[in-house]
Formats: C-alpha cells, structure tokens, sequence
C-alpha cells in the first residue's frame, strides 16, 4: 500500500506540473489586461474607501467631468463588465478542458496473489466532460477574447456618453446663470426706466407710461425669481451626476466658457465615426461571431479521451475513447446559426456606420452654423443693437419717442444677447456630440489655426 500512495502522490505532481495554469489564450490577452488595469485604478478601493476629489465653489468643466468619471456608477459596471470578459477568456482557453480522473480498485481473491498485484489503478479523464482538441479550445479562446475587446470599448463608449451627458448639463447650467444675469440686468433697466417715466409724469408726460413701467418692472422682477429658481434645480440635478448632495454649493461660471478649439472640417470629417468605440464593439462582435462560426465548423473533428491503467505488475494498459461527431443535425444547425448570427451583426454594423456617419456630418452642420449665428450677432448685430438702444434712452428722456418705442428697443437688445449666449453654448453641446460620434476628445486633435473665437461678454 505504501507503494501505492507514493505513486499516487508522485503522479498528482507530475499531472499538477503537466496541465496546471496551461491556457492556449490569444497572446494578446496581456495587452488588454494591462490597458484594464490603468483604467482601473480608479476602482482599485472598495467604495466605502474611495476618495472623491473636492471640488471648488466655482469648478471648471474640467474638473465637474472628472469627478463624473469616477463617481458614476454606470460606468463603474461597465468598467467590471470588461474586467470579468477578460477573466472568461482563460477560463474558455483552459486546457485540458476536463478533470483528470483517478480510479482505484482491490481485487478480493483466494488465490494466493500479491497485494500489490491486487490493486487496480486507472487514470483518465472525466467520462462527463469530453476532453476536446487543442485548437478547439484554442479556437473557443479567441471567440471569448472579440467579447472581451468588445466590453472594453462599450466601456470607452459610455466613456464618452456620460462625458457628452455631464458636459450638456455643465453647459445648460452655465447658459441658465448667463440667462438669469440678463433678467437681472433688464429689471435694472426697467427700473431705471421706471424713474424715467415718473419724471415725465411730473413734466406732464401721460400716467399710463410710469404705470405701465411699473409694471414691466415687477415682472421682470418675478421672472428673475423664477429663473433663479430654475437654476437652484438644475444645480441639484447636476450634484446628483457628481455623488453630491443636492444641496451642497456648485456656483456656475462668472461667464460664458471660451469655445474650445477644433479642428478644421476636413480633419473632422476624415476622422468620422471610423473610432467611434459603439462602432468597434460591434465590429468586434462581428469578429466574434466569425470566430464562433469557425469554432461551429470544429465539432466535426472527433474528441479523444486517453486513459491509462495498471494492475500491480501484472498489466499495464494505454488507450483512447474517441468520440465520434454523429449528431450530425445538431452539428449543421449550430453551423447555421453561427453564420446566421454573422451575418445579423454584419448587417447592423453597416446600418449603425450609416446612420452615425450621417449624425455625424448633421452635427457639424448644425456647429458651424451656430459659429456662424454667433459671429453674426456679437459682431454685426449687438453692436447696432446697443447703438439703438444708447439713442432710444436719450429720445425717451428728451420726450421725442414713447414708452412703447423704448421698451421695443430693450426687448430687441436683451434678446440679442439671449441669442448670442443660446448660440454659444449650443456650439459647445454640438461639439460634445461630435467627441461622442468619433469617440475621441477634441483636446487630443490639432485645431484650425484660424479658428474663431468671441470673448466673453460679446
């Protein structure tokens, strides 16, 4: 017996040594385990024991995006997602893909045989689980790694989601500040107005005027109110995004954010949606299903299962269980299915590059024509707006104009620069739709050197 238990140990050792941690996964598995773990970093903690970065009273857009990157949850899921395809891959590619079986049995005779003699070992592999060819498993592997590929870049795309999300709320509650600035300053001028007119009312000037003034101005007043407090809610919807309370202080800028640089259309279109990560992940899907069309193709090679025993020094015996494919209809359907399943996602690969490419070349109309709205009326039209305005003020006071024709000349120069604030930040939203459809951050790009840019306050 003791023999036999130092057999026994001396044969796990070798069979431990022989096939244990042996995977025939993609070499390139490596690669995209180390680009997870750089991204990854953020989630190395448990989440109790994560530290959020601060953020100032008055942040950047900067730095309320990258508080958003790593207080998300959603993205967090997709980060674990692409983590845990990875694992799958060695665990696809684990080979051999079956236990070891170890049998042992004692034969009870009267004969006068040795004890050794008796004793009946059988090494195997599970009869439950067919022990495949490598370039099954091989090929089982790759089809694993094109899922893993492709979690990775559904993460990158809610990546640029969430940015393209945070970003448009950023950019609402900045044009919503701008908005309440304008309401304020238009009540200053009602105000003012106000004064006016009850001036004229002592020269002689018909009351209706300062009652009508009065008015306007209470108004403008309670709209000021309600903007304020649409902007308080929006800076709760905001905080929410960041994992902050809705009450905790988050002051939008002073102005108008500076127009990021881009590049010129030819660059930007050139780029597309060719790096859009959506696209790539369907791509790899693709790629995926044409590995699985081949794995399919596989299971007519037969799978053979050795087996190996001994008798004491009576018999040893060395053989093989081949498995023959004779599920023939079973093995044509899956073939069917995989080619099926191919060519679906090829189909919707096409449709989804179309359909981004055409998003794409709209959404950079629409930019360069908000660009071209904003030249137009910080340049041309709030100028001779505010002239008009100047000259209407001084008319007023010298009694040549009415109330009426005064307070035309107010609404026309408050709503040109509602327009120029709308039209600014509808550039940045457009621009943002831009980063999410090519799946790249503009920052990274080299901008047009005569790109066009309009100071705050224009």
């Amino acid at each position: 017996m003791m023999k036999f238990s130092t057999w026994l140990g001396y044969s796990a050792l070798v069979m431990a040594i022989a096939w244990g941690g042996c995977s025939l996964a993609p070499q390139e598995l490596k690669q995209e385990e180390a680009k997870a773990n750089e991204v990854g970093k953020a989630y190395e903690k448990p989440v109790g024991e994560r530290k959020l970065p601060e953020l100032a009273a008055e942040p950047t857009w900067r730095e309320v995006l990258q508080r958003a990157f790593l207080a998300n949850g959603d993205l967090e899921a997709a980060y674990w997602e692409w983590r845990a395809a990875i694992e799958r891959v060695d665990m696809a590619a684990a080979y051999p893909n079956s236990n070891i079986s170890v049998g042992y049995s004692y034969m009870f005779s009267a004969e006068k045989i040795k004890t050794w003699d008796r004793q009946t070992v059988a090494v195997g592999f599970d009869p439950a689980m067919n022990l495949k060819l490598p370039q099954k498993v091989q090929q089982s592997g790759k089809v694993a790694f094109d899922q893993a590929q492709a979690a990775g870049l559904r993460f990158e795309s809610a990546k640029f989601d969430l940015q393209k999300k945070v970003l448009t709320a950023w950019l609402d509650f900045a044009l919503m500040a701008e908005q309440v600035r304008i309401a304020k300053e238009n009540a200053a001028l009602l105000k003012s107005v106000s004064t006016l007119a009850s001036d004229r009312v002592k020269a002689g000037a018909p009351q209706q005027d300062l009652l009508k003034a009065q008015t306007d101005y209470r108004l403008a007043e309670n709209q000021v109110g309600n903007m304020e407090a649409e902007l308080g809610q929006m800076r709760a919807m905001l905080n929410g995004m960041l994992a902050r309370p809705g009450d905790a202080v988050l002051n939008p800028p002073r102005e108008l954010p500076e127009g990021r640089a881009i590049p010129d259309d030819a660059k930007l279109i050139a780029m597309g949606v060719d790096r859009n990560p959506a696209l790539g992940a369907l791509a790899k899907d693709v790629q995926g299903r044409t590995d699985a069309l081949k794995l399919a193709k596989m299971a007519y090679l037969p799978d053979i299962n050795p087996t190996f025993s001994f008798t004491g020094s009576v018999a040893q015996v060395a053989g093989a269980a081949v498995m023959l494919p004779t599920t023939i209809p079973m093995i044509e359907g899956q073939i069917k299915e995989a080619r099926m399943m191919m060519q679906a996602s090829e189909a919707m690969v096409r449709q989804s590059k179309s359909d981004r490419a055409g998003q794409f070349v709209a959404t950079l109309v629409a930019l360069r024509n908000a660009e071209r709205q904003r030249d137009v009326f910080a340049e041309i039209i709030m100028p001779k707006s505010k002239q008009v305005w100047t000259s209407s003020r001084q008319a007023y006071t010298a009694g040549q104009i009415s109330y009426s024709e005064l307070v035309d000349t107010q609404r026309t120069l408050l709503d040109v620069r509602r327009l120029v604030a709308e039209v600014r930040i509808e550039r940045e939203k457009r621009l943002a739709e831009l980063e999410t459809l090519a799946g790249v951050d503009v920052e990274t790009l080299k901008p047009a050197a005569t790109e066009p840019t309009t100071k705050p306050g224009q």
